[in-house]
């Protein structure tokens, strides 16, 4: 018996295959299937490459599909000038083993990333977010600009860079103060923080750091009016949030046997592990959302994540 060729899709073709609104509901399911075990996501596994970079395994089964996710990170591919990261997405049929189709792998990781945080707004945002403030300037960013474009189009949003330039550079070449253009993401106002003193508007409802610093870029008082949301600081070397911050409020993460050993901005502040809760009991019970306290929640990402990118793919793909 013939067995049709496995269909491989490039950058752009998986980017459509998994459109953030979509995907934001998939990992709503995936959450609470992985805190009950429907899905299982081992710890990834890191082996070392030439120059200082990494090849990352990271697989995941659930009783409908299976994953996994192989990427290279070579930090040293900016003075090349290629990405820092490839690799792919392979699905396979959990009954089989067949492969199904595979996806870009950096493709798959900035969507994800930017729809949990979206579901990080739905779930612990208190009203809809009107201005959102990005810290940094990278390819995360750009997937999170997008994913507001199509959640939130009616948002102004801030870019806040490691220097001016960056922020205005990135707004430029999106289409800044309040251009629509494709990769603006069709939000109402994009603007960059020229000025790396001034303070942080107080307009602004939600704060994404998304940067591989080693030292806080926010570190403002706890507010329960803003939703405070770090994505970059993946190692215990890294921090984005600030001490000060993190103390006046309630903590959450997307993986929490994860984020024990990934979570820096956590670790650093000596957070008590047991006071930190995960964001699929609260998208289950919603009751469990803490009352009149800020929120920082923390994403770490795992391949449960990427499992549930594929399952929109599947579908997709499905005709569905």
């Amino acid at each position: 018996m013939t067995r049709p060729t496995t269909q491989i899709f490039d950058a752009a073709a998986t980017a459509r295959l998994i459109p953030y609104a979509t995907l934001v509901d998939a990992l709503k399911r995936a959450s609470i299937d992985y805190a009950q075990q429907r899905i299982a996501s081992p710890e990834r596994l890191v082996v070392p490459l030439n120059e200082g970079g990494i090849m990352l395994s990271m697989p995941a089964t659930a009783p409908d599909l299976a994953i996994h996710k192989l990427v290279n990170v070579c930090a040293s591919n900016g003075a090349r000038g290629i990405p820092t990261i490839h690799g792919q997405v392979m699905a396979f049929d959990a009954d089989t083993g067949e492969t199904l189709f595979i996806l870009d792998g950096p493709t798959v990781t900035g969507r994800r990333t930017a729809a949990m945080s979206m579901l990080g707004v739905h779930t612990f945002a208190p009203t809809r977010p009107r201005e959102f403030l990005l810290i940094g300037t990278g390819t995360q960013a750009a997937n999170h600009l997008e994913a507001i474009g199509e959640l939130f189009p009616d948002a102004r949003v801030w870019v806040k860079g490691s220097a001016p330039a960056r922020a205005e550079a990135f707004c430029a070449a999106r289409g800044a103060h309040g251009a629509h253009g494709a990769h603006a993401g069709k939000v109402r106002e994009l603007k960059p923080l020229t000025d790396p003193n001034a303070a942080i508007p107080d307009s602004i409802d939600v704060v994404i750091a998304l940067t591989t610093s080693k030292q806080a870029v926010y570190n403002e008082p706890a507010r329960t009016d803003r939703l405070v949301i770090g994505v970059g600081a993946f190692t215990p070397a890294m921090v984005e949030i600030g001490a000060r911050t993190i103390a006046g409020s309630a903590l959450f993460v997307d993986d929490e046997a994860g984020a024990r050993h990934e979570a820096g901005d956590f670790i650093q502040a000596g957070v008590d592990w047991a006071q930190v809760g995960g964001i699929a009991a609260v998208v289950e019970n919603a009751t469990l959302l803490p009352l009149e306290k800020p929120i920082v929640f923390k994403s770490v990402g795992c391949a449960a994540w990427d499992l549930a990118a594929c399952r929109v793919a599947r579908e997709a793909l499905s005709g569905g």
